[in-house]
């Protein structure tokens, strides 16, 4: 084996689905450094964390990243990427000092984190996007409102740096839109980032989709493409219900594909992974959001039973071939994965009846982690529903994963009283 494939892969923040990093890497030989951007994972990342995956993990002095870096740099590691979202500004700030050639454009590092400056980037690029402010004004807002014609309209608001719809408002018909935004203004994310600002957005109408890419040298794949089915509950909105592989050449397949190889260029991506969520529009394809991190959820272990890969195994193969595959994945069989959702509040006393969900036709996975007597409250956003767990539903029948959905929610519905 060459001296360059034992080149170790650096993994900054590798969290949540960032975990598979080490699996991926470690089959083609090449050895994976954990770095840590604080010393313990945020707490909706703590249970995925598993250090033992990695040859060693480092810990980064967010106040002096001088130690970390001249570690790093003595590895001479063969790439530097991010696990999760927690992660993606730290690896900014260190690989461009240690990997000059082999990183994403510095001078665009906010518009991969922050949802202001990513709505900006992808406007300045040319590309079509929804109207979008960032402010922390109430004044500000309301002109902005009046002067783009959306007084009164539907909105969306959201803090410029939560993940996994963390704080995601729907503002119907603008109604009280000025309490709404005072409440989420200053308070904290679940990533323990303050919210002093606060996106909001018109409110787009269409098809949701993720699309998941991985990069090498400024070339973007397509890894796979999920349609999202979201639902409002108890008053929260866009709470996931399902999410879906779709086989690569559906009709608007192409000009999603295009349009999010923009929208990587927008905001300067050249190496990793990266999760865009995009609506299609009457009008075409509009960037909702990109996260630059691999898919969360576990993501790819699933998305290799659809297509055969993901997207952290296309990178972690990128760093051997000094080249990425490009050509189109496949839809081997049909996966879908259905979120827990928990619609009123009350107190689990039938939890033998989700037992029932191992034995339907179309089971692949599931993690479930609803106990008897929980006390359960609506789910309010993707974090809430990981945390009452999700199945994973995969057949050859797209019509048996349909039943199957439909009977998850009749014994979801039956644990209470």
């Amino acid at each position: 084996m060459s001296k360059s494939v034992l080149k170790p892969a650096v993994i900054v923040d590798p969290y949540s689905s960032g975990a598979f990093f080490a699996e991926s890497f470690r089959k083609l030989g090449i050895p994976v450094v954990g770095v840590m951007s604080s010393p313990e994972p945020p707490d909706v990342y703590a249970s995925s964390f598993r250090p033992a995956d990695f040859d060693q993990v480092l810990v980064a002095d967010v106040n002096d990243l001088a130690p970390l870096i001249s570690k790093l740099a003595a590895l001479e590691p063969s790439c530097i990427l991010t696990g999760c979202e927690s992660g993606v500004e730290l690896a900014d700030l260190i690989c461009p000092q240690i990997l000059p050639n082999k990183c994403n454009d510095p001078a665009k590092a906010l518009a991969r984190r922050h949802k202001g400056e990513m709505g900006r980037a992808v406007a300045n690029a040319g590309l079509p996007s929804a109207r979008q402010i960032c402010t922390n004004s109430t004044d500000e807002l309301e002109s902005w409102l009046r002067e783009q014609g959306l007084s009164g309209q539907d909105l969306v608001m959201k803090p410029p740096k939560s993940a996994s719809t963390d704080g995601v408002i729907k503002i119907d018909g603008g109604v009280a839109w000025r309490e709404k935004f005072e409440n989420l203004l200053g308070t904290h994310n679940r990533l323990g980032f303050k919210n002093d600002k606060v996106v909001v957005q018109e409110f787009l109408s269409g098809v949701e989709y993720a699309v998941d890419t991985a990069s090498y040298d400024g070339r973007h794949a397509v890894a796979s493409i999920c349609r999202y089915n979201k639902i409002d509950n108890a008053g929260y909105m866009a709470i996931y219900d399902t999410m879906d592989w779709m086989p690569p050449n559906f009709i608007g397949a192409d000009q999603i594909k295009e349009y999010a190889r923009q929208v990587l260029d927008a905001v300067g991506v050249r190496y990793g992974t990266s999760h865009i969520e995009i609506m299609l529009t009457n009008q075409g394809p509009r960037l909702v959001e990109i996260g630059v991190r691999p898919h969360g959820g576990g993501h790819p272990q699933f998305c290799r039973i659809a297509t055969g890969s993901s997207q952290i195994d296309l990178v972690a193969r990128s760093h051997i071939d000094n080249s990425l595959q490009l050509q189109n994945y496949s839809l081997l069989t049909n996966m879908t994965i259905v979120f827990l959702l928990c619609k009123r509040e009350g107190r689990v006393t039938r939890r033998d009846a989700l037992d029932q969900i191992s034995d339907l036709a179309s089971f692949h996975f599931s993690k479930i982690n609803i106990r008897q007597g929980d006390h359960l409250k609506p789910t309010e956003d993707l974090f809430a529903s990981l945390e009452l767990g999700f199945v994973a539903l995969s057949h050859t029948d797209p019509q048996q994963i349909k039943a199957d959905y439909a009977l998850i929610r009749q014994l979801e519905a039956s644990i209470f009283s």
